[in-house]
């Protein structure tokens, strides 16, 4: 089987809804994104309840995600004063984010979008977007 070169909208559906079980089995409402290759927006959803400022954090998480092929969580760890990517969070233009729940979608090796997630803890957030990137 071929690997995806992206995620379709089919796809990005299919991930929100695993993020979005995994967030009422917390009991926490979350923002959750989903991009492309490319890092552009193909979905997000809002559950009810949900922070309105998670939004653009969820979407954010996303495009870091993808843009490094990391995790944000990894990511975080390597932004740390003295770490080889400290200061990273203030390039392209502040959109960069450093917190927990920004995952790469993978298709076999190759990263064909990534999911971001927003509105509880850093570690509610990392266990939404883990939850979400496995149902790819």
């Amino acid at each position: 089987m071929q690997s995806l070169q992206t995620v379709t909208l089919e796809d990005a559906r299919r991930v929100i809804a695993a993020g979005e079980r995994e967030a009422e089995s917390q009991g926490q409402a979350m923002n959750i994104a989903v991009v492309d290759a490319g890092g552009n927006l193909v979905a997000h959803i809002r559950q009810d309840g949900a922070w309105i400022g998670s939004v653009d954090v969820a979407i954010n998480k996303a495009y870091s995600a993808r843009a490094f092929d990391v995790s944000t969580a990894g990511l975080a760890e390597n932004a740390q004063p003295g770490g080889q990517f400290y200061g990273i969070q203030d390039s392209n233009h502040g959109r960069v984010m450093i917190f927990a729940g920004g995952v790469p979608l993978m298709s076999d090796d190759a990263v064909v979008g990534a999911v971001g997630v927003s509105g509880g803890t850093g570690e509610q957030d990392q266990a939404v977007a883990k939850a979400a990137a496995e149902a790819l």
